[in-house]
């Protein structure tokens, strides 16, 4: 199911496939087999990415951290969101615990999360992590810092305890771009984040990373897992009705990255084709 790492690099206009030369062949594989291999227990999930001017959540990492969760609950782990208070409407109602943690919390509230939750795994999907110049910034170089929960701080202390972890971006800001952060700095010519993760699953939309570890964790457990193009859409429809907008756009539509939901269903359908291909 190499093909998997294909379909969510579909598209790409942020330079993400001149990234793929330096992670692994299987990527998005080597992370969900991480997943499928780990202890049934407390997943963490970090998601929402503030947009500056438009004081909201963006439509990419919702959706794929929300079907992602319901993977990983389908397979015995009990999940656990973790994001900004203008995120938390985004997942009421979904059957997901939600933590907030504030804007001025530091490393011992998130110390204290871990002793509380015990995690088995931390993921992230599209959350933005501190930069190499100390700072929280999206992709056009504007500090969102006063909006941004410093729960890129978690990852850090999960290594120190052992804890896996993996990071999904599609921009190279994300927690997890890390990895790469030289090369990102040298090749797109962008200021990265500096948390680095034990796999890094790079995409065109970070959604479609998270629908890539779906598609793997269903070929590895035989249990439907990945999302269809439907029940994407509903929900996306449900959190942009809640005022969510396109990170890109900054409209209020059911978009994401300015791609239009035909593109969402070309990759889910490629996807759905590629897990049944493999069976």
């Amino acid at each position: 199911m190499g093909a998997v790492e294909d379909i969510i690099l579909r598209h790409g206009q942020r330079g993400m496939d001149v990234l793929r030369e330096y992670c692994p062949p299987e990527f998005c594989r080597e992370a969900a087999e991480c997943i499928f291999r780990a202890r049934r227990g407390n997943v963490l999930l970090l998601t929402g990415f503030y947009i500056a001017g438009c004081g909201v959540g963006e439509t990419d990492g919702p959706p794929g951290t929300l079907f992602l969760a319901k993977a990983l609950a389908a397979l015995g782990f009990a999940p656990v969101i973790v994001t900004d208070g203008h995120c938390r409407a985004f997942f009421d109602g979904e059957g997901v615990p939600v933590v907030c943690p504030g804007v001025d919390d530091g490393e011992d509230s998130y110390a204290a999360l871990l002793d509380d939750y015990d995690p088995a795994l931390l993921i992230s999907i599209e959350r933005c992590g501190e930069n190499v110049r100390g700072d929280y910034a999206n992709m056009r170089g504007v500090s969102i810092a006063d909006h941004t929960a410093k729960a890129d701080l978690l990852f850090p202390l999960a290594a120190k305890r052992g804890i896996p972890t993996i990071g999904v971006g599609d921009g190279g800001n994300e927690i997890g771009m890390g990895n790469l952060a030289e090369i990102i700095s040298e090749k797109l010519s962008l200021v990265p984040c500096k948390v680095p993760a034990d796999h890094l699953v790079i995409a065109t939309v970070s959604n479609w990373g998270a629908y890539g570890l779906c598609a793997y964790l269903e070929r590895l457990s035989g249990l439907a897992l990945l999302p269809g193009f439907d029940a994407v859409m509903e929900y996306l429809n449900r959190i942009v009705a809640l005022g969510c907008v396109d990170g890109v756009t900054k409209t209020a539509a059911a978009t994401v990255d300015g791609y239009s939901p035909e593109v969402k269903r070309e990759v889910l359908d490629a996807l759905r084709d590629a897990v049944d291909a493999d069976i």
